[in-house]
C-alpha cells in the first residue's frame, strides 16, 4: 500500500489504513535452527502514511464494457488551484472488476494539456455493472454533509458532488482511503448513478439507497460458486475481500479465471487477495500474466511494479513503473528511488568488505519498501557472519522471505551473481560457519550450477570442497589417535577459512591430547571470539585450563555451562571440583566436602550449630510439613542441593526442632537463612524460586 507523501490522512482513515497495511505486508517464515548441543569432549567432530474544501469539480463519465475484458470508462479529476474542472476519459485497458493495489494509477485518466470542458471519448459495447477504483490509499475528505462520487483519483483526488453520471442501476465501488472509502474495500449503490451520494452518518460515509441483506458469507460462496457468470462470482470475491475473507476470495477469483481464462482484470484481483495472504511470489505471477494477457494494461504494471519493489527487483520494478503512457505514481517513485540508492550503496560497502555499512545499507533497503526482498535479507546474514555475530546470523536466516522464482527474474543480478545463486552462495558460508561441512557443499555447487561464470562463487566452492576435506582427514586422524597429524589437517582447513569456530574447537581437542594445554586455551579462546555460546570448546576451555591449575578461569566457564545444561550432571561435578580446588588455592579450609549431597535434615540445636559452622556456605530451610508453600519449593530446593553441590544445604521442621526455631528467631515459613562460616550474611521469607536461586548462586562463589 502506497502512502501520499507530504499529505496528513483524515482521522476518519488512519485506522483502517494501519489495518489494511498491516494485513497486505503480513508475512510467514519457516524456522531451521540447528542443535549446537554436543557435549562430547573426545571427540573433535561438532555439528553446530490535507484536507481541502469549497473546491467543486465537474465530470462525465461514460463506462462500457467488452465480453472478455470487462472494460470500463473511468474519468479522474483534479482540483486545481481555481477550481476548473479538468476532465478525461480512461483508455480500453481500464479493467472492471479491478481491486485498487497499493500505489496504482490508472495510466489514460490523465488531463494532459486539454482545457476545460473537453472531453477525449470513444465508443465500445452495452455498458453493464462497473467497478470504479482508486489507487491511492488515502483521499481527501469533502465538506460536511457532502460525499464524493465517481472515481476517486490515483492523485488522492477527489471528484466531489455535482456531477453528472451515467451509471447502471447497480454499481460495485472500490474505494481507497478513510471511511467506507477503505483500501481494497467494495461498496454496494442500489441507487441511480446521476444522481450524487448525499448520506453521512456517524462520521463515516456511506453510498445512498444501499443494498439490503444479502445473506452471511457462506451463503454468498456457495451461490458464488455454482454460479455461471464471472462477473457476478467476481463481484462476491470482491466483497470477501472487502470483508478481509482473503482465501474466500481467492477462491472466488479463481473461479472467475475458470469460467473467462482471458481476463486480465479478474488475475490482477487475485494477485490483490494473495498479496494480502502473504504470498507475494504467486501475485508477482498472476500480475505478470494479467500483463501478458493485456500489455497495455496499465493498473496490471502498476501493481507488478509495486511488487516487484518489494521483492528487490529494482530494474524490472521502475520498467513497469514508468509505463509508456502513464505517470509514474510519485510515492511509489520515490520508494523506488530510496531501494535503488541503499541497493547501491550496500553493493558498494559488500565490495570492499565493510561489512557495517552493508549491514546498515541492507536494512535500510528493507525499511525504504523491499520487504520481502530474500536477497537483502541474505545480504544481512552474510554481513553478520563476517562481523563474528553468529548467533544473530543464524535469527536472521530464519526469517528470510521464503519466494519462489519469478518468471522473469531468472536473470536479475545481486551484487554481481544471480539473484537465486545469491542465496546458496550465503547458505553455504552460514553451513560452513555451523559446522555442518556436507551441506555447505551442496549449497556451494548449487550455487555453481545457477551461475557457473561467478567468480566469486566459483572461489568459493572451491574452498569449500577444500576445507571439508580436510576437517574430515583431520577427524579420521583423531579417531586413529594420530592427534598430530590431525592438528596439521585442522590447520590446512583453517589456512582457507580462518573465521571457522569449529575447526578451532576441533584442533583445540588434537592439543589437549598431545598435553599441549596452552595450546588448547588459545585455539577455543579463537572459537569462541567468533561464536560466545560454541558449548564445546567453553568446556574444552574450562577443561584446559583446569590441567593448568588456572581455577578461577576454569570456575568462569564451568558456572556458564552450568546455566546453559543445568541438567548435566558431569559439568556440575566438574564446577564443584574446580570450586574446591579454588578455595584451596586461596588457602580456605576445606573438609568434609562430597560431590551430590543431598539436603541434610537438622533436629537438634547442637547439630544445627555445628553444620552451619563449617568452612563455606550454608543454607537453611525452615519449614513444616503440613505447609503448602513449604511442600510446593522442598523439590527445587532438592534441586539447587545438587545444581551447587559445593553449598551445604540443610532443613529444620519447625514443629519437631522448635528450639532451633526460637534461637533464630523464625515466626513465617518458609524461612531461608544463608550462614558463611557460622554467621549469618541472609535471610529470605517466602522468597520466590528466582529469588532463592539468586541468593544462592551468588553466595556460591
Amino acid at each position: 500500500m502506497s502512502h501520499l507523501g507530504g499529505k496528513t490522512v483524515p482521522e476518519l482513515g488512519r485506522d483502517f489504513d494501519k489495518l489494511a497495511d498491516q494485513l497486505r505486508d503480513s508475512l510467514c517464515y519457516d524456522d531451521n535452527k540447528p542443535d549446537f548441543r554436543e557435549l562430547d569432549l573426545g571427540s573433535p567432530v561438532s555439528p553446530l502514511r490535507t484536507r481541502q474544501q469549497g473546491l467543486t469539480t465537474t465530470t462525465t463519465t461514460t463506462t462500457t464494457t467488452s465480453s472478455s475484458s470487462s472494460s470500463s470508462r473511468s474519468v479522474t479529476g483534479r482540483n486545481s488551484s481555481n477550481a476548473t474542472a479538468r476532465r478525461s476519459e480512461s483508455g480500453p485497458n481500464n479493467h472492471s472488476g479491478e481491486l485498487s493495489g497499493s500505489s496504482e494509477t490508472s495510466p489514460t485518466a490523465s488531463t494532459g494539456n486539454m482545457k476545460p470542458g473537453q472531453i477525449r471519448s470513444k465508443s465500445n459495447t452495452a455498458a453493464t455493472h462497473p467497478l470504479i477504483y482508486s489507487g491511492q490509499s488515502a483521499v481527501n475528505s469533502p465538506p460536511l454533509n457532502v460525499l464524493p462520487t465517481g472515481n476517486i483519483c490515483p492523485s488522492g483526488k477527489v471528484i466531489k458532488t455535482g456531477m453528472s453520471m451515467n451509471r447502471s442501476s447497480r454499481t460495485d465501488v472500490l474505494g481507497s482511503g478513510s471511511g467506507n472509502y477503505g483500501h481494497g474495500s467494495i461498496m454496494r449503490g442500489g441507487g441511480v448513478g446521476t444522481g450524487p451520494i448525499t448520506a453521512f452518518k456517524s462520521g463515516a460515509f456511506e453510498p445512498s439507497n444501499t443494498s439490503g441483506n444479502r445473506g452471511n458469507a457462506s451463503d454468498l460462496m456457495r451461490k458464488a460458486m455454482g454460479n455461471s457468470e464471472p462477473e457476478e462470482v467476481k463481484r462476491v470475491a470482491n466483497e470477501m475481500y472487502k470483508k478481509g475473507q482473503f482465501l474466500e476470495a481467492l477462491s472466488l477469483y479463481d473461479k472467475a479465471i475458470a469460467l473467462s481464462p482471458a481476463n486480465a482484470a479478474y488475475r490482477s484481483n487475485r494477485a490483490a487477495a494473495l498479496t494480502a495472504l502473504g504470498r507475494v511470489g504467486e501475485a508477482v505471477k498472476e500480475c505478470e500474466e494479467a500483463v501478458r494477457l493485456d500489455p497495455n494494461y496499465g493498473r496490471a504494471h502498476q501493481r507488478l511494479a509495486s511488487l516487484l519493489l518489494r521483492v528487490g527487483h529494482v530494474e524490472n520494478a521502475r520498467m513497469h513503473l514508468c509505463f509508456p503512457g502513464q505517470p509514474p505514481d510519485p510515492t511509489e517513485l520515490q520508494k523506488l528511488q530510496a531501494v535503488e540508492r541503499h541497493l547501491s550503496k550496500c553493493t558498494d560497502a559488500r565490495r570492499i568488505r565493510d561489512w557495517r555499512s552493508a549491514l546498515r545499507e541492507a536494512d535500510a533497503a528493507i525499511a525504504a519498501g523491499a520487504d520481502f526482498s530474500p536477497q537483502l535479507f541474505m545480504c544481512r546474514v552474510e554481513a553478520l557472519l563476517k562481523l563474528h555475530q553468529l548467533d544473530d546470523a543464524e535469527s536472521s536466516l530464519s526469517v528470510v522471505p521464503k519466494l519462489e522464482q519469478c518468471t522473469n527474474s531468472s536473470q536479475i543480478k545481486f551484487f554481481g551473481m544471480l539473484a537465486e545463486a545469491y542465496l546458496f552462495f550465503v547458505q553455504a558460508q552460514m553451513e560452513m560457519a555451523l559446522g555442518r561441512f556436507d551441506n555447505a557443499v551442496t549449497a556451494a555447487e548449487k550455487a555453481g550450477q545457477v551461475d557457473p561464470r561467478n567468480v566469486e562463487v566459483s572461489v568459493l566452492l572451491s574452498n569449500v570442497r577444500l576445507v571439508a576435506r580436510a576437517r574430515a582427514r583431520g577427524n579420521d586422524l583423531f579417531k586413529s589417535e594420530r592427534f598430530t597429524e590431525a592438528c596439521s589437517a585442522y590447520g590446512d582447513g583453517l589456512r582457507l577459512d580462518p573465521s571457522n569456530s569449529v575447526l578451532y574447537c576441533n584442533r583445540a581437542a588434537c592439543w589437549f591430547k598431545l598435553g599441549r594445554w596452552e595450546s588448547s586455551v588459545e585455539d577455543c579462546d579463537q572459537a569462541l571470539s567468533i561464536q560466545p555460546n560454541y558449548i564445546k570448546a567453553l568446556l574444552r576451555r574450562a577443561a584446559s585450563n583446569s590441567k593448568l591449575e588456572r581455577w578461577a578461569e576454569a570456575v568462569q566457564d564451568y558456572e556458564v555451562l552450568r546455566r546453559e545444561l543445568p541438567d548435566d550432571n558431569d559439568c556440575a561435578e566438574s564446577l564443584f571440583h574446580a570450586q574446591v580446588a579454588l578455595k584451596k588455592s586461596r588457602g580456605e579450609e576445606v573438609y568434609n566436602m562430597k560431590f551430590g549431597g543431598e539436603v541434610e535434615e537438622v533436629s537438634s540445636l547442637e547439630q544445627f550449630r555445628a553444620a552451619i559452622s563449617l568452612p563455606g556456605i550454608s543454607v537453611v530451610h525452615f519449614k513444616m510439613a503440613s505447609n503448602l508453600q513449604c511442600k510446593q519449593i522442598s523439590p527445587f530446593v532438592d534441586a539447587l542441593c545438587g545444581r551447587y553441590p559445593s553449598i551445604n544445604f540443610l532443613k529444620v521442621d519447625i514443629n519437631e526442632s522448635p528450639a532451633i526455631a526460637n534461637a533464630e528467631n523464625v515466626r513465617i515459613i518458609p524461612t531461608f537463612k544463608i550462614y558463611k562460616n557460622g554467621s549469618r550474611v541472609k535471610e529470605l521469607v517466602c522468597p520466590t524460586r528466582e529469588m532463592l536461586e539468586h541468593s544462592v548462586r551468588h553466595y556460591s562463589f
